[in-house]
């Protein structure tokens, strides 16, 4: 307990034990067949289900927020002049045809380094070194820049995915539309169209944000007081469209869910006290871990997160860490599939 008399958040307060092999290694053949956990986050009681289940855990009236943001190809592999090989991961666009990436082998890519990718259709100059190890390059073609990378590009898949993805439409949401992921938003990957339109029919409202999710999120909480820790930015958009949606449905009385953190952390990031939103963009970097007081959010669907992680807090945040860590000691008892492919939680 610190001085104020509140209990200081360990990252290790949010541990639990995963056995590798529950870790989903590719996705299931149909997208709703995933199973449901249904976590009260009053009581901790929970249901399982499996997610088409979703139908009947949403009411009409309450509007389900969706994060369109789609994953960029943003995986390259080029040669130097040299011949040898260097993988480049795209991280941000920084405009005018620079990049911020990742280079492996980071040391073997100093500032004025040429790069070919292809049979030379797009190369780029490592303009600068950061701090943080990664680079700013700037890329030459001719043509559309995001057609030849959908050319020479591969999904960047999460370090903890060790097989190959046959068909790379299964790391997009159904919805996906606004290039710019460095990973997918991945709650959204169980929806299908035809669930889309059985909760439309039910009376439930859509409203479309977007969070380009960068690698950030998979970035390790390196310090042991959680509040010490610093988010990476993302940039996200709140359409005219989705803050009316998400307005009219707070004021006739409905829930707002949230499909996915990103979703979630949008929401918060731009909610007034009462949990209204207007329409705007820019970037967020807010840290939700267990104190914070949600504005905006009244139920969410999520995956199942890596331990220690700031999305494991995030829920914590939301449903009590008590409860999320039994929910998660039921899951790996239970057999459920973890992290990006895997099963999904309703907490509501």
């Amino acid at each position: 307990m610190d001085e104020s008399g509140a209990f200081e958040l360990k990252t290790s307060d949010f541990y639990y034990d995963l056995p590798p092999e529950l870790i989903a290694q590719t996705p299931l053949a149909q997208r709703d067949a995933s199973r449901l956990m249904h976590l009260d986050p009053v009581t901790g009681a929970v249901e399982h289900l499996h997610f088409h289940d979703i139908v009947s855990l949403l009411n009409p009236g309450d509007c389900l927020v969706l994060n369109d943001s789609r994953v960029l190809p943003a995986r390259l592999m080029g040669a130097r002049p040299t011949g040898g090989a260097v993988e480049v991961l795209l991280l941000r666009d920084l405009g005018s045809n620079r990049w911020e990436c990742l280079t492996k082998p980071g040391r073997k890519t100093p500032p004025g380094t040429e790069i070919t990718f292809g049979s030379g259709e797009l190369t780029a100059t490592v303009a600068e070194a950061l701090e943080d190890g990664n680079k700013i390059l700037e890329f030459h073609y001719e043509g559309i820049f995001l057609e030849i990378l959908e050319h020479l590009g591969k999904m960047p898949l999460p370090p903890y995915i060790k097989q190959s993805l046959e068909d790379q439409e299964r790391y997009q949401t159904v919805y996906s539309r606004e290039r710019g992921s460095a990973a997918a938003p991945t709650a959204g990957l169980h929806f299908t169209p035809e669930l889309l339109d059985a909760l439309r029919a039910k009376g439930v409202r859509t409203a479309f944000i977007t969070l380009h999710v960068g690698l950030g999120t998979f970035r390790p909480v390196k310090v042991d007081d959680v509040t010490q820790h610093h988010m990476h930015s993302e940039y996200c958009i709140i359409s005219d469209e989705a803050a009316a949606a998400i307005n009219e449905t707070r004021k006739a009385g409905g829930r707002v869910v949230c499909v996915g953190t990103t979703s979630c952390r949008t929401l918060e990031s731009f909610a007034a006290a009462d949990g209204t939103v207007q329409p705007c963009s820019g970037w967020t970097d807010i840290f939700i871990y267990p104190g914070y007081r949600f504005k905006a959010m009244d139920a969410l669907i999520t995956n199942f997160h890596l331990p220690e992680s700031t999305l494991l807090m995030l829920i914590s945040a939301f449903a009590g860490r008590e409860h999320v860590l039994n929910a998660y000691k039921i899951a790996v008892e239970q057999r459920y599939r973890f992290f990006s492919f895997g099963d999904a939680m309703f907490i509501g």
